[in-house]
């Protein structure tokens, strides 16, 4: 039986009333070193799929090298280009131009079934799959299927349930520790909705009142984001939670990251810039991409910028990718 199907409507994100709401994941197990677990950890066993323009598969790159992960759990990135039939890979023309066959900014081809497309991924694990066919994917290479296609499950798992089979310098490494879990918990409440998906609801909205609704919720947020970082940095104290490097610091980051280079002009969030309005988000995010390993390596920012504004044609139906800014973030 194929695991290609029909085209589906991969690219309609607004509601009827002009505004954005996300779906949900529809895979979430869980890996677990319990007895009887069906995904247990197992070195090389699991495989991620992600976009390097997505924010939400960023989180798992970025925490998979924070954990030391890199040589247990292997990737596939797919090409930057999202199309009415969803992600694609990096296809034999493309993979011959490369110069440099390290260069990961187009992608890179399916390296467990050379697959043409994400969506074949997913029929494979459920034939009669009718949803979107989103990054990132937690793929288990033994029993072929979906574990997980959640990012904020899923980088939770890359945190603790793979410490037993990693160095003690990375099995330390806690980025939802138990006395912080009710303040992350909290802060990733409003984080999420606000500004992760609050750029979206403003980009995607295809009416003036959601749009203004929603870009005036996103810089209201920002400030609030802004006053915990100002109060933080003058008590010393570098992180959303105080010192310590936690989920709420890399989710958020995959999102200011890509907002000068992007969601300033592409998604209309041009009331105000990191770079020049926002100097305590700025001095942060420049922090974790200057200095902490996983952060840096994992933000492609061309891959980013013609993945957003080479694929929604129809918020910007020539494909011109801006150059600015320059650059794409600033020195430390």
């Amino acid at each position: 039986m194929s695991t290609d199907k029909a085209p589906i409507e991969t690219l309609k994100w607004a509601e009827k009333d002009g505004s954005f709401k996300r779906k949900p994941s529809q895979f979430r197990d869980w890996i677990s070193s319990k007895p009887g677990a069906k995904f247990p950890p197992e070195l090389n066993r699991y495989h991620l799929y992600v976009s390097l323009a997505c924010p939400w598969a960023h989180r798992t790159l970025i925490t998979r090298v924070l954990k030391g992960l890199t040589s247990i759990i292997s990737i596939s990135i797919v090409h930057w280009h999202l199309d009415d039939k969803g992600w694609r890979f990096i296809n034999d023309e493309e993979l011959k131009s490369l110069s440099n066959k390290s260069d990961i900014s187009l992608g890179t081809v399916d390296h467990l079934y050379n697959f043409e497309r994400l969506r074949q991924l997913y029929f494979k694990a459920e034939p009669d799959y009718s949803g979107r066919f989103t990054v990132p994917v937690l793929w288990d290479k033994k029993l072929e299927t979906i574990v997980s296609n959640e990012s904020s499950e899923i980088i939770r798992m890359l945190n603790t349930e793979f410490n037993s089979l990693i160095p003690e310098e990375f099995a330390k490494i806690d980025i939802y520790p138990d006395s912080l879990k009710s303040e992350i918990d909290g802060l990733n409440d409003w984080i999420y909705d606000n500004v992760n998906n609050g750029v979206y609801k403003a980009g995607f909205a295809t009416k003036q009142e959601p749009y203004d609704l929603a870009v005036s919720n996103v810089f209201a947020h920002l400030d609030k984001l802004e006053d915990i970082f100002e109060k933080n940095h003058a008590k010393g104290e570098q992180f959303l939670t105080g010192n310590q490097l936690t989920e709420a610091d890399i989710r958020l980051f995959t999102t200011i990251v890509r907002f000068d280079p992007v969601y300033h002009q592409h998604f209309k969030c041009n009331i105000k810039m990191i770079r020049h309005d926002y100097p305590n988000i700025n001095k942060w995010l420049l922090l974790l991409y200057w200095k902490i390993p996983g952060f840096q390596e994992t933000t492609d920012f061309d891959h980013i910028k013609y993945h957003y504004t080479k694929s929604h044609t129809q918020i910007n139906p020539y494909s011109i990718t801006p150059k600015g800014p320059l650059p794409n973030i600033l020195p430390f």
